[in-house]
C-alpha cells in the first residue's frame, strides 16, 4: 500500500477494460514482471474493495482476456486477499522467458508493449528487436557486422590496453575466444562487441552515440557550461576517461589528520561513482539508437544517464545481495580479462553500498527516465552549505576593505587577468600550462606567475599538491573563498 505505482506494481479500482488488462499483462511479462492488485485506489491510495460474490467472475474475467489476448502464452497467478473486510484481486505475472510477448488481435508490430515507470508504451522497433534477442538468448554486441572484415578494423588503441592489463598479444585465436570474431560462410567476421572496442570510422557509422557526454554545469538545472567533454574513444578507454574528469570537477579537500597523516578526502564516494560509470558503459544498451551515456555535475548533484532501463534481475534496492546479470555477454568478459570489472553485477553494487557508508552525506538515488537508467548522488546539506556560501561572502566583503590590496580589488574588478584566472579554473584543476593557454598566451608569462601567487596569497586558489609547489603535476583549484569572491564580483 506504501509503494508507489512503477514497473512492477500497479494499482486498480475497479477491473480495467480488456485492452488496459491485456497491455498491463504483455507489459509486466516483456520486463521484470510485476502485480497487479485490483480493488485499491491510487490517488488518494486506499482500498476500495470489491463485492464478494463478484470475485470468482472477475477471476473468470482475468483468465479468459489473458488466454484470448495475450501471445505467447502467459501463467498469471491469481488469488484473493482480504484486508479489513474488504476484497482485492492480486494477479501476478512473472517474467516472461519468451519475449516479445505482444496482444493478439494488434499482432507483434502494433501489439507489443513494455513497462515505462507506471505506464505502458508501445515497444519501438529497436526494443521490440531486442526482445527478439532476449527471447532467442542472443545478445546484441554478439551479432555479427558483415559489412567489414576484422583485420581491416582499427583496434589499435584496444590492443595496446589489452597488452598492457593483460600481458597478452591480440591473435586471431585470442578474439576468436572471446568471441569478438565469428566464421560465417567461409569470412571471419567481426561481432558488434568488437565494432565498440575500436576506434574505426564504421563504428562512428554505426554507432555514432557509442560515447559519453559529460558536462559541469553552472548552479543546480542544466543551462551554462563551465566546461563539457564528448568522449568517443574504444568503449575500454571511456570508463576511465569520464572517471578523470569527474575527478577535474569535484573538490579534494583535507577534513582531519590521523596521527600525523593527512586525510584526504573527496566531496563525493569516487569509488562508488567509479562503479556506477563502469557499469554504464558495460550495461547499457547499445541497440538503441540516438542515445549516448551522460555524465552532469552540478552544484547538489553528480548524475550518469545509461540507455536501457537497468536489467529486470537487478535492484538498486538490494545492493548488498549479491546481484549478478549482464546485457552485453561478449563484452562482460573482455571487460573483465581487461580488469575493468572484477565480476559482473553483484560485486559492483556490494563497492557502491559500502563506499556509500563512508558517505553520510550523499544519497543514492536512481530511477529510470524513459527508456533510460539514472543514478544520482545527491548533496543532503547542501541548503546548508548555500547558507554557509553567502556567510563566507558577507565576511569576504569585509575583509576586501580590510585585508585585500587595493590594487587587487580594482584588478579582479576590471575583469583583468586576475578574475580570468579565477574564472578558468572554476569548477575544474588546472596546470598553469592550460591556464595560459586559456588565457591565449603563447607561454607561462611571469606575470601569470606573480597572478597566481597572489591569489595562492590571498587564499582565492589552492594548489591539489601543496606538498610538493614545483611539481610536474601540479595544479590549481578555486576555494571557497575564490568562489564566493566571483559570485561577488558577478553581483556588481
Amino acid at each position: 500500500m506504501k509503494q508507489p505505482e512503477g514497473r512492477r506494481l500497479e494499482f486498480k479500482e475497479l477491473m480495467p477494460t480488456k485492452a488496459e488488462l491485456a497491455k498491463t499483462i504483455v507489459s509486466f511479462a516483456n520486463d521484470a514482471g510485476g502485480e497487479l492488485l485490483i480493488g485499491i485506489k491510487n490517488n488518494p491510495r486506499e482500498i476500495s474493495g470489491l463485492q464478494y460474490d463478484q470475485l470468482d467472475v472477475i477471476e473468470n474475467q482475468i483468465s479468459n482476456i489473458v488466454n484470448d489476448q495475450c501471445t505467447p502464452t502467459v501463467l498469471p497467478e491469481i488469488s484473493f486477499v482480504e484486508e479489513n473486510g474488504k476484497h482485492i484481486i492480486r494477479v501476478y505475472i512473472h517474467k516472461g522467458s519468451k519475449p516479445p510477448y505482444f496482444i493478439t488481435s494488434k499482432g507483434k508490430e502494433k501489439g507489443t508493449f513494455i513497462r515505462v515507470g507506471s505506464s505502458n508504451r508501445l515497444a519501438s522497433a529497436d526494443i521490440s528487436r531486442e526482445l527478439e534477442r532476449q527471447g532467442q538468448h542472443v545478445s546484441f554486441d554478439s551479432e555479427l557486422y558483415f559489412n567489414k572484415n576484422h583485420q581491416d578494423l582499427d583496434i589499435d588503441n584496444f590492443e595496446q590496453l589489452f597488452k598492457a592489463q593483460t600481458n597478452e598479444t591480440i591473435s586471431i585465436q585470442t578474439l576468436h575466444k572471446l568471441e569478438l570474431i565469428k566464421e560465417e560462410q567461409g569470412r571471419v567476421l567481426p561481432t558488434n562487441a568488437l565494432l565498440l572496442l575500436s576506434e574505426d570510422k564504421v563504428r562512428n557509422q554505426i554507432f555514432p552515440n557509442a560515447k559519453i557526454e559529460c558536462a559541469r554545469f553552472k548552479g543546480v538545472t542544466p543551462g551554462n557550461f563551465i566546461d563539457q567533454k564528448s568522449i568517443n574513444s574504444s568503449i575500454a578507454l571511456q570508463p576511465e576517461e569520464a572517471y578523470q574528469f569527474v575527478l577535474r570537477h569535484i573538490s579534494q579537500g583535507t577534513e582531519d589528520y590521523q596521527g600525523v597523516y593527512r586525510n584526504d578526502r573527496w566531496e563525493y564516494p569516487i569509488i562508488a561513482i567509479r562503479e556506477v560509470i563502469r557499469n554504464a558503459v558495460i550495461h547499457r544498451d547499445y541497440s538503441l539508437t540516438g542515445k549516448d551515456i551522460k555524465i552532469a555535475i552540478f552544484d547538489d548533484k553528480l548524475e550518469v544517464t545509461s540507455p536501457g532501463k537497468l536489467l529486470p534481475t537487478v535492484d538498486y534496492n538490494e545492493m548488498d545481495a549479491g546481484q549478478s546479470d549482464v546485457r552485453n555477454k561478449v563484452l562482460a568478459p573482455v571487460f573483465k580479462r581487461l580488469g575493468i570489472i572484477e565480476k559482473w553485477g553483484g560485486n559492483g553494487l556490494q563497492l557502491i553500498a559500502d563506499n556509500l557508508k563512508e558517505y553520510p552525506n550523499i544519497a543514492l538515488a536512481w530511477k529510470e527516465p524513459g527508456i533510460a537508467f539514472r543514478v544520482s548522488f545527491v548533496k543532503k546539506n547542501y541548503q546548508s552549505q548555500q547558507e554557509s556560501q553567502q556567510e563566507l561572502q558577507q565576511e569576504l566583503q569585509q575583509e576586501l576593505q580590510q585585508e585585500l590590496q587595493l590594487e587587487l580589488q580594482q584588478e579582479l574588478q576590471q575583469e583583468s587577468l586576475y578574475s580570468k584566472v579565477l574564472q578558468i579554473i572554476e569548477g575544474k584543476t588546472s596546470s598553469k600550462k592550460e591556464i595560459s593557454i586559456a588565457l591565449e598566451q603563447k607561454s607561462i608569462s611571469s606575470q601569470l606567475n606573480i597572478i597566481s601567487n597572489k591569489l595562492l596569497e590571498d587564499n582565492l586558489i589552492e594548489r591539489t599538491i601543496p606538498d610538493k609547489p614545483s611539481s610536474s603535476k601540479q595544479q590549481y583549484k578555486i576555494t571557497k573563498r575564490g568562489l564566493a569572491f566571483l559570485q561577488l564580483l558577478n553581483k556588481k
